[in-house]
């Protein structure tokens, strides 16, 4: 059975070590030992140097008892502010001090698995085969999952424990996400003595920002201005200014239709100014969509109903792992976890929630 104290304890102790993304290396060190320590095969996936973090992704291998291999995901990244995280268990509700985040994206799934494997050796409980992929950086474009070396994984279907929804929740289908960085060019000048030479990028991206269709789109698009930088005082006109946006959609044809709607703004805007704009669009992921009657779903639907849990098969806005994982042909959904309020300084976690992450993750497993 899972032991509830000690799951507790891990995860607090877990989110109390420093894992922003593209540093975590404190945490992947304390990971392998605690693994090691289970007597189970870990392999680093070395992808660090090359795409600037500081660990590699964690791949452990289980054998167990059936022809089917399971994988299982979480990531070990954190947004920030993640560093010197304070939690506090208060009416079984777990929180930071309000000064950071805290960390139950995704060191609750990480937690977990751990306990996960931790009862299997204990009660020598008869399962499937087992990997899990432990990832870097997904926090910043799925990196992790990008890079995996999928020569690794030989998996049949995948768990990935990353939905903020509560666990008995089944994402099967996630959205693409488009990042569009367009550079509006103007016209330098001094800004107290001739103001009327220059032509302000700043006014300019202005002007084609208030143009664009942006937030909610519909229910299945979004698009967002997340980032604007630009200009160099305030007594010169500014020439160039930046901005980095996003546009998402679980549709592929209405994610083409938005990202062209604020490139061409953009470009019109510009121009209108004469000047051209420089456009750089990446796709970071692509959209996937798991069928109800697929083998994952019916495998941990089974699994909910055992514990009877609340069952529900939804989408999310949100990128993650699984969109990889179905990329490389490893049909996968996102387990709901239970974090509320990630990425903000508001997060929390029901320690019953926890609990249920891992006593579903136990079941899944199970023959």
């Amino acid at each position: 059975m899972i032991q509830e104290e000690r799951l507790l304890n891990r995860f607090l102790e877990y989110i109390k070590i420093d894992s922003e993304s593209f540093n975590e290396k404190e945490f992947a060190d304390h990971l392998k030992k605690d693994l090691e320590e289970l007597n189970v095969e870990v392999i680093i996936d070395e992808i660090g140097e090359e795409h600037g973090t500081n660990a590699g992704n964690i791949i452990v291998k289980i054998p167990g008892d059936s022809d089917k291999t399971l994988l299982f995901s979480s990531h070990i990244d954190t947004v920030v502010p993640g560093v010197g995280i304070k939690p506090t268990v208060e009416d079984g509700i777990i929180k930071s001090d309000g000064t950071t985040i805290l960390g139950g994206d995704d060191k609750a799934g990480v937690a977990a698995l751990i306990e996960m494997i931790t009862v299997l050796k204990e009660e020598n409980i008869p399962h499937h085969n087992i990997e899990i992929a432990f990832t870097v950086c997904e926090e910043v474009g799925l990196l992790g999952s990008k890079y995996l070396n999928y020569d690794l994984i030989s998996a049949d279907m995948g768990f990935v424990l990353d939905s903020g929804n509560s666990p008995g929740y089944i994402a099967i289908q996630g959205p693409s996400q488009d990042k569009i960085t367009i550079t509006f060019n103007g016209k330098t000048a001094h800004a107290g003595l001739v103001p009327e030479e220059g032509v302000s990028a700043i006014m300019i991206a202005a002007e084609a920002i208030n143009e664009m269709n942006l937030l909610r789109i519909d229910e299945e698009t979004t698009a967002n201005i997340g980032l604007i930088h630009g200009g160099e005082a305030t007594n010169i006109v500014a020439d160039k200014v930046t901005i980095e946006a996003e546009t998402r959609s679980l549709d592929v044809k209405k994610l083409e239709k938005q990202t062209e709607h604020i490139v061409e703004t953009a470009k019109k805007i510009n121009k209108k100014h004469g000047f051209e704009a420089d456009v750089k669009v990446e796709n970071i992921y692509t959209a996937f969509k798991v069928e109800e009657d697929s083998e994952p779903v019916k495998h941990v639907i089974k699994a909910i109903e055992n514990l009877e849990l609340p069952l529900e098969l939804g989408s999310t806005g949100g990128g993650s792992d699984t969109n990889n994982f179905n990329q490389n042909e490893i049909p996968s959904v996102n387990l709901g976890v239970g974090m509320a309020g990630a990425h903000t300084l508001n997060e929390t976690l029901s320690v019953e929630d926890l609990n249920n992450t891992a006593r579903l993750a136990l079941e899944i497993v199970k023959l």
